[in-house]
């Protein structure tokens, strides 16, 4: 394939370079299995809304056709559980969790991924994709299989990394 040079100018980068080497959703690191697209993410409603609402020209128009977006600020009610679900960005920052390629964090570099992105922060979103895993063992350890009441926070968080909790 040939690389597809991308240029970036959001509020959160100006002139930002980066390259699409692989195929739009495949070849994926062996160990990283998302189940969900970021699409189905922005349209099932995850970030309460406020996510990427600055940065749509990056993506493709169809991503947000149906996204759940609040360009004003941050709504708990556009959640697909209706609840908050996420720390402030400046929480991410002080626990070093953000790498300069995407000061917007996991769900930016996984749309960037996606999309075909390969770069040197990979291993490390890989790694802390796979820790969220351990709220799906609460999840079943705790709640009646479809009981989506149970545990909506949780439920919810597990929707911000591309766990399908609805089906738990």
């Amino acid at each position: 394939m040939t690389p597809i040079r991308v240029v970036v100018h959001d509020k959160m980068q100006r002139k930002y370079i980066y390259y699409r080497t692989e195929p739009v959703a495949k070849n994926f690191a062996p160990d990283f299995k998302p189940q969900l697209t970021p699409k189905q993410m922005l349209e099932l409603g995850v970030f309460g809304g406020k996510y990427m609402t600055d940065c749509t020209k990056e993506f493709p128009d169809d991503w947000f056709d149906d996204a759940r977006l609040s360009p004003d600020g941050h709504d708990p009610k556009l959640n697909h559980f209706g609840v908050k679900a996420s720390q402030p960005l400046s929480v991410w920052r002080e626990k070093g969790w953000i790498f300069k390629e995407d000061p917007r964090g996991w769900f930016q570099w996984y749309c960037r991924y996606y999309m075909g992105r390969r770069g040197e922060d990979d291993e490390r979103q890989i790694k802390r994709w796979k820790a969220i895993k351990r709220h799906v063992a609460q999840i079943r350890k705790n709640c009646k299989r479809g009981d989506l009441k149970c545990r909506r926070r949780q439920r919810q968080a597990l929707l911000h990394w591309a766990y399908d909790s609805r089906k738990l």
